[in-house]
C-alpha cells in the first residue's frame, strides 16, 4: 500500500521562509516522478512544482517562481519544497503527490497526471 506524507507546514509571517518535506512509503523512491499541488479555501487545486525520479529536471509555477525550489534525495525517500518570501496568497493545503512508471521521466502540471496523493499540510502566511 502507498502512502505519502507531508510535514513541515505552519502558520509564519510574510516574507519568512518554511520548507515542506514529503516522504513515501509502498513504493521505490527513485521509481517516482513527485510533485506539490496546493489549494487554497474555496479555489481549485493547483500546481507548485514538479521533480522528475532522479531530481535533474524540474519546474514550478509562474506564481511561485524565484521563491520556490523543489528537490529530492532519494537516498533519504524524501522530496522538498523549499519556500521563501512567503506571501498571504501561498496560504493553502500543500499536497504531495507521486507519479510512478513513465511518468516518472516527466514533469506534469496536472493533477490527473499523479497516482498517489498525501493528506495535505497547512501553511497559513499572515500579513
Amino acid at each position: 500500500q502507498v502512502h505519502l506524507l507531508e510535514f513541515g507546514g505552519g502558520v509564519v509571517q510574510a516574507g519568512d521562509s518554511l520548507r515542506l518535506s514529503c516522504t513515501i512509503s509502498g513504493f521505490t523512491f527513485r521509481s517516482v516522478g513527485m510533485g506539490w499541488f496546493r489549494q487554497a479555501p474555496g479555489k481549485e487545486r493547483e500546481f507548485v512544482s514538479a521533480i522528475n525520479w532522479n531530481g535533474d529536471s524540474a519546474n514550478v509555477a509562474d506564481s511561485v517562481k524565484g521563491r520556490f525550489t523543489i528537490s529530492r534525495d532519494n537516498a533519504k525517500n524524501l522530496v522538498y519544497l523549499q519556500m521563501n518570501s512567503l506571501k498571504f496568497e501561498d496560504t493553502a493545503v500543500y499536497y504531495c503527490a507521486a507519479r510512478p512508471g513513465a511518468g516518472r521521466f516527466q514533469l506534469s502540471d496536472q493533477w490527473n497526471d499523479y497516482d498517489y496523493w498525501g493528506q495535505g499540510t497547512q501553511v497559513t502566511v499572515s500579513s
